[in-house]
């Protein structure tokens, strides 16, 4: 088989969902019958493949994204099984960076829930071609329709559907398939390993042709080679049809829909063939673009072998206190051995070894080409979101976002065994994971943990004491804030004097403007070089930036303002850059305090599921904690509150909604601005 046959049989896929949907059981279930696992582990026994940390199995839920390669009818599938909890967002993000395609698994009882809208946004903003999954067809309550039609709305996508559920509920059987127009019947005595193809039953038959129209009607919509075919009248084949689906779903166009109860082991066969069909290869996706450093020229990556080296760096674990780098490769090929160049660095790496991932589980490989995900050691400086190429031909990819945290907690050693320790075991989690920030408390002499959620922070505290045996005190956690202010002021600082034998001279004056919500901070310059030289301004920037690290009220990052450069003094061989920074620095501090600066909360969306009998109590009680409703909602016998809300009111939450609710009401909760609460 030629090299460009291989890169066409990749698929790199990511497995998303809303927390319970039946991501991790449906990836289990393709382990499985791909021969990668020899038996059907469970999340709720704790013996899911993927979910390998020990936190993950005592809790059933997937707290990082772990790698697994497996075969399936001469395709090579790369699986990517993702967090579905809100405050593990940050590995959902960083996995659809480096994925080609996407199954977004649902439950067909709870249809879209809030946190697949989420996600799928995500995919959408690194435009991810995508399947879905109706999942749990055999639950009570089940509804595939519905849940087709909540895609439409929360998602706004296009629903293809090419597979309809025999039965439902209790006697869910099989799938029909649209496009061959078969019955797949599965046997319940063989974990279902096998099932039977049969012609499509009486009782099924009119549903189904009603069902293969609007398949082809749709297909049609979105395709000139078919709607050709579909107004000639002429016969539609098999091969246009999968030809069509395939193109329509890496165009972006259409999501195509399947079913089945992976639980119950129906379904999962014919979901691994519709990702061999329809799921892009690295070369049917647009070829990655990055920047030559030195140039800033854009370059293009294309997924060839004998082409200059381009991955990302996605991920970064620490496994028995080593670090092992998760990598894309996009275009060219990596060697175990070799120097690597990081060109946002600007430094050399040594390869050392290339691993072929099982979640925690690796196997050696000596090389990777295009298309490859796999796991490196060696990698001393380089973190997440790097970019690795050749020293000879650089090129850098564009950087991750990361989300800035709004939850902190104070910790300290027990002991001094652990006190030692400590520092050592934080360098390690933040280099894992960019959402978490640590930094010291100056006036309490406190280490103060950030992080994503109270959740997010549970866990981290959890895997100090058992990977790392650190045990900490911890405090109550306290909300990040941010600051502004309230009005416009000015300020005009001097630096005059001796240091280190050189005399320093800068003068700055500055106005500080509040801005609107959202804007982020500005500097911008009046003055001309008489004023002050133009090689100071960077410094003077410089100065200011730094100085809007910490805000005059109570030390919070300081946001929404403009910094205007107005004036200023210049003495000729006495003015440094370290001056002007300075100087800035300390006009920035005096107008932030004249400024009448105040607090900005941390603004949570939240969306809560409660029976209709229960809303009253939980808006009265929504309202109680400064919340405002945005909306109301009835879906499938329960209403979904939707309300805005201060993070600080809503610690102890789950409590205070279970009690109000009698257990039945459930909440999920994300970060959306910072504003004044």
């Amino acid at each position: 088989m030629n090299k460009k046959n291989i890169l066409e049989k990749i698929r790199n896929i990511g497995i998303i969902a809303h927390i319970d949907a039946g991501k991790t059981t449906v990836t289990e279930r393709i382990l499985y019958y791909t021969g990668r696992s020899h038996k059907l582990g469970e999340v709720h026994d704790g013996e899911a493949v993927m979910d390998w940390m020990t936190d993950e199995q005592e809790r059933g839920i997937t707290i990082t994204s772990a790698v697994t390669t497996c075969q399936w009818k001469g395709s090579e599938i790369q699986i990517i099984d993702t967090p579905g909890h809100v405050d593990f967002t940050i590995e959902v993000e960083r996995s659809l960076r480096v994925l080609d395609g996407a199954i977004g698994v649902f439950c067909a009882v709870g249809g879209v829930e809030p946190q697949s809208e989420t996600v799928w946004h995500q995919a959408d903003k690194y435009r991810v071609p995508k399947m879905a999954f109706v999942n749990k067809l055999d639950r009570i309550g089940a509804d595939f329709f519905g849940t087709v039609e909540m895609m439409k709305k929360r998602l706004d996508a296009k629903p293809l559907i090419i597979q309809l559920p025999v039965g439902i509920e209790d006697n869910f059987a099989g799938i029909i398939d649209l496009i061959q127009m078969k019955q797949l019947i599965w046997k319940d005595d063989d974990l279902g390993a096998t099932f039977s193809t049969n012609n499509i039953s009486s009782e099924h038959i009119k549903q189904a042709e009603e069902y293969r129209e609007k398949l082809i009607e749709t297909l049609a919509e979105n395709d000139d080679e078919l709607m050709e075919a579909y107004l000639g009248e002429e016969t539609i084949s098999t091969e246009l049809l999968l030809a069509s689906i395939r193109k329509t779903t890496i165009g972006l166009k259409l999501v195509p829909v399947l079913c089945g109860s992976a639980l119950r082991n129906k379904g999962i066969q014919p979901l691994l063939d519709a990702i061999g069909s329809f799921l892009p290869s690295p070369s049917d996706v647009p070829p990655i673009k990055g920047i030559n450093p030195q140039t800033g020229e854009t370059i293009e990556c294309p997924p060839k072998k004998n082409a200059p080296l381009a991955a990302l760096m996605f991920k970064v674990s620490m496994i028995e206190g080593r670090k092992l780098s998760f990598v894309r490769v996009y275009s060219g090929n990596m060697k175990s051995g070799e120097d690597l160049f990081n060109p946002g660095l600007n430094k050399k790496e040594k390869l050392s070894r290339i691993l072929m991932m099982h979640a925690n589980k690796r196997e050696r490989i000596d090389e990777a080409g295009p298309g490859s995900i796999v796991g490196v050691v060696g990698l001393k400086d380089s973190s997440t979101g790097d970019t690795l190429c050749s020293a000879d031909q650089p090129v850098l990819l564009e950087k991750m976002e990361f989300y800035e945290p709004v939850i902190s907690i104070a910790i300290e050693p027990k002991t001094h065994s652990d006190q030692d320790k400590l520092e050592q075991v934080l360098i390690k989690f933040t280099a894992e994971d960019p959402t978490l920030k640590v930094r010291m408390d100056e006036d309490t002499g406190q280490t103060i943990l950030s992080g994503m959620g109270e959740l997010h922070l549970e866990i981290i505290i959890s895997r100090m004491m058992r990977e790392f045996k650190t045990s900490v005190n911890v405090g109550k956690p306290q909300v990040v804030y941010r600051e502004t202010i309230a009005k416009k002021a000015e300020a005009v600082s001097v630096f005059d004097k001796d240091v280190a034998g050189q005399h320093h001279f800068g003068e700055v004056k500055l106005r500080m403007t509040p801005l609107a919500r959202g804007e982020g901070n500005r500097f911008k310059s009046e003055i001309t070089d008489e004023i002050i030289p133009g090689m100071f301004i960077p410094a003077i920037e410089k100065g200011i930036m730094e100085s809007l690290g910490s805000g005059a009220l109570m030390g919070y990052p300081v946001v929404d303002v403009e910094a205007v450069l107005t004036g200023g003094s210049f003495k000729e061989s006495q003015g440094t850059e370290l001056a002007y920074r300075v100087s800035a620095s300390m006009a920035c501090k005096d107008a932030l305090a004249a400024g009448e600066p105040f607090l900005l909360d941390p603004i949570m969306k939240v969306e809560i599921f409660v029976p209709e009998s229960f809303v009253g109590d939980v808006i009265g009680d929504i309202n109680s904690r400064n919340g405002k409703i945005e909306a109301i909602e009835a879906q499938r016998g329960l209403q979904i509150i939707k309300a805005v809300a201060p993070l600080a009111k809503m610690f102890g939450y789950s409590t205070s909604l279970r009690s109000a609710t009698q257990g039945r009401g459930t909440f999920t909760m994300q970060f959306s601005h910072f504003d004044k609460s």
